[in-house]
């Protein structure tokens, strides 16, 4: 792994910091001083460089624009209290990063690039993540294909970048779902276990359908039947149901395999709690809620990072629960952040300093 001070740097003239609010911070709005971009030709990656966050010059007839070859990540850095900057599993970011890029046929990118990069490019930028509760420094990983031609080919030519935006809770409340029984997010032998741009394109009619209902989101079903649960629009799903939680299985290929997921995942198996990740019927759940077994539902995902459900609507039936009295939830969020904002130690090895 090369040394990240290899990456040449173009300094800014002053910083934009002053310019982020002091609480209340959305996600996704606000970006810091710097950004790193590189390029690849013909599988060699070059022009690798961080500078000053600024807008790119794009031909017309830019391959990404036009066939979708277009993959992205989300990773969060947090500050602990004595000033020290730590990325969040950024290596399971980096394999899924590639997971993605080979199943779209794009360049995978070296780790030097993405993880050093990553480091060197939030270390110059580390006084723009918020020293407060619920609040980091979200990082977007992305590459695109840059062939300027019109042909239905993967390119040969691809930019792959990272930009920082800091930010504060994605859900400040607990969420209202809608489960989605018309429109398919995914099928079997397509593109759902990986972070695709046009996967959540696709998302975004159904989403404000729900939101037109007073959702805030959907729940996802399988293609076929509509009645299996698959995913969130923006998170994993798990269910409580009496004494073990339930989370959809990827073994289909149609649900993201989320790092939050399986942070989750490990910490409910360490805390004693059952977990079974299988296929889930939503008839099942909705039998489980009206016998009283079903006790909490939450979703998981970087930006969400743990989300009580208040309200998850399935044909007639109405869930409704108060997440003030649940246990399970809360718990994994209190673990999760003591650990990502260094309160305890990290016995899973999760933490990368910068």
């Amino acid at each position: 792994m090369i040394a990240s001070s290899a990456f040449p740097v173009t300094k800014v003239e002053r910083s934009k910091k002053n310019e982020l609010p002091a609480s209340n911070i959305p996600f996704g709005k606000y970006f810091t001083d710097y950004m790193l971009e590189a390029d690849c030709e013909n599988g060699v990656w070059k022009n690798i460089e961080i500078k000053p966050y600024q807008p790119l010059v794009l031909s017309p007839s830019l391959a990404a624009i036009h066939y979708g070859q277009s993959i992205f990540e989300g990773v969060k850095a947090y500050k602990h209290s004595d000033g020290e900057a730590y990325i969040f599993r950024p290596l399971d970011n980096f394999r899924r990063f590639n997971i993605s890029a080979r199943r779209m046929q794009m360049q995978p990118v070296p780790e030097e690039i993405f993880i050093e990069g990553m480091r060197q490019l939030i270390a110059l930028d580390k006084d723009w993540i918020p020293n407060k509760p619920d609040h980091a420094l979200y990082i977007r990983p992305f590459m695109f294909a840059t062939d300027e031609m019109i042909g239905v080919k993967p390119s040969d030519t691809y930019k792959f970048m990272i930009i920082l935006s800091p930010t504060g809770p994605y859900y400040a409340e607990p969420m209202r779902i809608h489960v989605e029984e018309e429109y398919t997010r995914a099928a079997r032998g397509g593109v759902g276990f990986t972070k695709v741009a046009g996967n959540y394109a696709t998302s975004l009619l159904p989403a404000a359908a729900a939101r037109s209902k007073g959702y805030d989101q959907v729940l996802w079903t399988d293609e076929v039947e509509h009645k299996y649960a698959e995913e969130i629009g923006t998170m994993n799903v798990f269910f409580v149901i009496g004494d073990k939680v339930v989370t959809p299985d990827l073994s289909r290929g149609t649900i993201l395999a989320g790092v939050t997921r399986n942070s989750a995942i490990t910490l409910l198996r360490d805390m004693g709690v059952t977990v079974e990740e299988a296929r889930v019927n939503l008839d099942d759940v909705a039998a489980a809620y009206k016998s009283g077994q079903l006790k909490e539902v939450f979703g998981t995902g970087t930006a969400a990072t743990i989300s009580e459900i208040k309200e998850l609507q399935y044909k007639d039936t109405v869930m409704k629960f108060d997440p003030k009295t649940w246990k399970i939830a809360p718990s994994i969020k209190k673990r999760l952040d003591d650990i990502r904002e260094g309160r305890t130690p990290d016995p899973y090895g999760w933490l990368l300093k910068v």
